[in-house]
C-alpha cells in the first residue's frame, strides 16, 4: 500500500505494474490473508500501525479478487479502469499535433508493439501490450534470466514510450494537458 501510494503519484505505469505484481503475489499465497500476513507483510520493517494498514489493504484486494473472480488470473476492475484512462490519454496524444515527441516515441516503438501483438493476444490494446512486455521483462529479471540484445532494444523503446505516457498522465491529472480541441 505504501509503495503503491508513492508510485501512483510519480508514475502511473510503474503503479500499474506494481499492482499487477501484487495481484500475482496474492495468488501465489493462495488468496489467504493469514499466509500473506505471515509470509509477506512480516518481512517489511513496518510499525504495528503500518502493518495493520498493509494487512487491511491486502484484505480489501483479496475481497475484490474473490468478488470479481480474479483468483486465478486477470486484473482487478480498479486496475482495468485506470489502464483504460491511460489508453484514452494515449489515443488523445496520438490524435493531437501538440505532442510530437510522444508521436515520435510511439512510431519508434510501434514495430516492436506489432511484433509482440503478433506473438500474443491481438485483441489487447497497444498500451496493455507494452505493459505486458514490461511486466514480462520484470519477471525475467527477478528470475535472473538472460534478456537478448534484441529484446533489450525493444524494451528500451517501449520503456521510453510508456515513460512519456506516464509523465503526460501525471501532468494531465495535476495541471491538465492542452489539446487542440480544448
Amino acid at each position: 500500500m505504501f509503495v503503491a501510494k508513492e508510485l501512483r503519484k510519480k508514475s502511473i505505469a510503474e503503479y500499474l505494474l506494481y499492482m499487477w505484481q501484487i495481484e500475482d503475489i496474492i495468488r501465489v499465497y493462495g488468496c489467504s490473508l493469514p499466509v500473506i500476513r505471515r509470509e509477506y507483510i512480516s518481512k517489511f520493517d513496518y510499525s504495528e500501525e503500518q502493518r495493520s494498514e498493509e494487512t487491511d489493504w491486502f484484505a480489501n484486494l483479496i475481497r475484490m479478487m474473490n468478488e470479481e473472480g480474479k483468483r486465478e488470473y486477470g486484473h482487478l476492475q480498479i486496475n482495468e479502469v485506470l489502464l483504460q484512462d491511460v489508453i484514452d490519454l494515449h489515443n488523445r496524444l496520438l490524435q493531437s499535433t501538440k505532442f510530437p515527441f510522444y508521436n515520435a516515441a510511439y512510431y519508434k516503438a510501434l514495430p516492436f508493439i506489432v511484433e509482440l501483438r503478433n506473438k500474443g493476444d491481438k485483441d489487447v490494446n497497444e498500451i496493455e501490450t507494452c505493459l505486458d512486455a514490461l511486466y514480462g521483462i520484470m519477471m525475467l529479471r527477478l528470475q535472473k534470466k538472460e534478456i537478448t540484445p534484441e529484446t533489450a532494444n525493444a524494451i528500451k523503446e517501449i520503456t521510453t514510450l510508456v515513460g512519456l505516457l506516464s509523465d503526460y498522465y501525471i501532468k494531465d491529472r495535476t495541471e491538465g494537458l492542452k489539446f487542440e480541441d480544448d
